[in-house]
């Protein structure tokens, strides 16, 4: 294939000292010819390290530039991105992972022979340090039961077109047509997106053989963070857009409720606290189960710990819900425009 399409790649990030130079060094390092590739990256005003490692390559390479994004949310960092790119193509990448050299040429390749909107490929989860708590994050956020049918994360043997996919790439035009990233969503932004694109009679493709390899939260109280976010920005999703949640959205705050419904009964029937054991038994039998499949390929080690991780996750996106619900829903915080920012992540 003749690489006629000129790529630039957006990289948002903020306090990524960690983790830019191997994130700079995967894409430095990609096939696709260099006069026809940029690489923004926009940072969030980073107080570690992170500006000084980016402008030492800024300095070194030319096709490598700079943005500050004052906001330091990623949708806007997005936007700043795309509205400074000379691209025909928009990639959008992530500071926290690395990407085979052949990342940009693969997913050119089926951007062109598809003829999609966006395309994504397969997420490789790594643990974000060599901890035992980090490696089970890590592992439990491949496991189907830590995050259902998020096909980017669990894999697919064949192309497939899907709902969203991770560090997509997007043909420029698609911007044109259905606007830029929704700075309202510090999380699901892609989400959000996506499903736009889609209702305007886009097509998203996954690829299994484009491969990205993601660092994941080193600690529960990261992952905690992150989930609930990713749980309360969902309800915003739903509601703005007056679409129905997926299956997969609802389960943790269905156990949720149903634990806190079966409390309540139990203050006035005593079967309500049989249903409530009940409910426990089962989730934490099924976690044991799952935790124990998932350790058996990897090392007993992480059985204890599996557990605790999964229920890390369902509970942060549950109670994420649970308060989205009631911020957006019931106060109906959205439409007095002052939507705080919650703790970012990192």
């Amino acid at each position: 294939m003749e690489n006629n399409h000129f790529v630039s790649v957006i990289i948002p990030c903020r306090n990524e000292e960690k983790y830019i130079k191997n994130c700079i060094e995967s894409v430095i390092n990609q096939s696709y010819p260099k006069d026809k590739l940029e690489i923004l990256i926009i940072d969030g005003m980073s107080n570690d390290k992170t500006r000084d490692i980016i402008k030492k390559y800024e300095e070194k390479y030319s096709f490598i530039k700079l943005l500050d994004n004052p906001k330091k949310i990623v949708p806007t960092a997005m936007n700043i991105g795309i509205k400074n790119a000379k691209g025909d193509i928009i990639i959008r990448m992530d500071a926290h992972a690395e990407y085979p050299d052949d990342y940009i040429s693969k997913i050119v390749y089926w951007l062109e022979k598809s003829g999609a909107d966006n395309v994504g490929g397969i997420w490789i989860t790594r643990p974000g340090s060599n901890t035992l708590i980090a490696k089970s994050i890590a592992l439990a956020l491949s496991s189907p039961f830590g995050v259902g049918n998020a096909l980017f994360r669990i894999g697919v043997k064949e192309p497939r077109e899907v709902d969203t996919v991770p560090f997509g790439a997007y043909r420029k035009e698609v911007f044109d047509k259905i606007g830029l990233f929704d700075e309202e969503f510090i999380r699901n932004q892609d989400d959000e997106l996506n499903l736009r694109l889609l209702r305007n009679g886009g097509k998203i493709l996954l690829i299994p053989d484009i491969v990205s390899y993601y660092y994941a939260r080193d600690s529960l109280s990261k992952l905690w963070r992150m989930y609930f976010q990713y749980g309360y920005w969902k309800v915003r999703v739903i509601q703005k857009h007056k679409i129905p949640a997926s299956l997969r959205h609802l389960v943790p705050i269905s156990f949720i409720l149903s634990i806190v419904g079966s409390m309540i009964v139990g203050l006035f029937y005593e079967i309500g606290f049989y249903l409530l054991g009940v409910i426990i038994i089962l989730y934490v039998l099924t976690s044991f189960i799952f935790s124990f499949k998932d350790a058996i390929k990897q090392g007993l080690r992480y059985l204890p710990v599996l557990p605790l991780v999964f229920s890390t996750i369902h509970f942060a996106y549950g109670f994420g819900f649970l308060k989205g619900i009631w911020d957006f829903i019931i106060r109906k915080k959205y439409k007095n425009n002052k939507i705080q920012d919650m703790e970012l992540t990192r």
